[in-house]
């Protein structure tokens, strides 16, 4: 099976910014352990569309691990806004800056050394250690869950089932190119063996699918239905100045948007909060945004006015340096709703 597999991926591998191709890597090039962590911390719960272009960015910013541990927090949370689950951009950092000072610049080279660095689970673990390394270890992602589900037509839905697929996934990893058979897996589910009409026909592995032979390929893996998620409500208040300057604040380092640039506003509840905005003015109630977290819908009422002087103290951004790219995707879409609002356009100063 391995064989077989790994013959298809020499063939058909996606060409992808983080890894070595099968020619090149045959060929002595080894992958670069930053390069392999940094994309499977950003691929946590994200596809490899969005990404790509972070990914980028990141490598041409900060080309090495110890470049990254020697960025501002604050640089490296703006560069990964919009990428969503900010926990991790932190994580990213403590990692990075572990790697630089306890471990001379250099990934440990075994799952069990990985494991403790902040920010690596058990998969991130096997993933750095088999594809940057050459470990045989256990990858399974949510491609490989599928595969496997699906080879061996296994019923029990996830993610009780998952136990049972991660030894699957451990019997079926050869000794002989485990990083490249584990991308060969992922690109399998991620190309062929896909959630939804699976190219049965043009699979290397269909001779032993099970769960193709029992005409049930497309039904797995199950899952078990999840609960509804509950939905929240808040108030963000968008202010300028006369200068163009934008009232903003960070966020607590912990929690949803930690460390993050936002606008001013309300804790987010099932019970919508009372509206409390940062100083008395006349506000503009613009709408309403919507955003999903995993385990919550937010409704976002979005107020915004224009003064002629700074009522308050804070953080007040100048038009120069602000940009709503750096910016989470939930304070983008309130910058979006209030973009083209008179009631954004920089007051005049008195007089004029």
């Amino acid at each position: 099976m391995s064989d077989r597999l790994l013959d298809w991926y020499d063939r058909h591998a996606r060409v992808l910014p983080w890894r070595v191709s099968p020619e090149a890597r045959q060929a002595g090039v080894r992958p670069d352990p930053y390069r392999v962590w940094l994309s499977e911390i950003m691929l946590q719960q994200t596809t490899v569309a969005a990404v790509k272009s972070y990914f980028l960015r990141f490598t041409e910013r900060w080309p090495t691990v110890s470049d990254l541990a020697a960025a501002a927090d604050e640089d490296v949370m703006a560069e990964w806004a919009g990428l969503g689950y900010y926990a991790r951009a932190r994580n990213l950092l403590k990692c990075a800056r572990v790697v630089a000072t306890e471990h001379g610049g250099a990934f440990p080279d075994t799952r069990e050394a990985l494991l403790t660095l902040p920010g690596i689970g058990p998969y991130t673990a096997a993933a750095v250690a088999s594809i940057a390394f050459d470990r045989p270890e256990t990858v399974l992602d949510g491609n490989v869950e599928r595969v496997m589900a699906r080879m061996y037509a296994v019923e029990d839905p996830l993610p009780g089932s998952k136990p049972q697929l991660h030894e699957l996934a451990g019997q079926s990893t050869p000794a002989e190119r485990p990083g490249d058979y584990a991308q060969a897996v992922m690109d399998l589910g991620a190309t062929i063996c896909t959630p939804r009409n699976p190219a049965c026909g043009i699979c290397p592995w269909m001779g032993g699918c099970r769960a193709r032979d029992l005409g049930i390929a497309s039904d797995l893996p199950r899952k078990t239905r999840k609960k509804p998620k509950p939905v929240r409500h808040g108030h963000v208040w968008i202010a300028r100045d006369r200068d163009g300057a934008w009232l903003m604040e960070r966020r607590p380092a912990k929690g949803l948007l930690g460390g993050m640039l936002g606008w001013p506003g309300t804790d987010w509840s099932e019970d919508a909060p009372e509206a409390q905005p940062p100083f008395p003015a006349t506000w503009q109630e613009l709408g309403e945004v919507r955003h999903t977290f995993t385990h919550f819908h937010l409704r976002l009422t979005v107020h915004a006015t224009r003064v002629a002087a700074r009522p308050v103290d804070g953080l007040w951004i100048g038009p120069e340096a602000f940009s709503p790219n750096d910016l989470p995707t939930l304070m983008r879409k309130a910058h979006a709703l209030a973009a083209g609002a008179e009631a954004l356009e920089p007051a005049p100063a008195p007089g004029v």
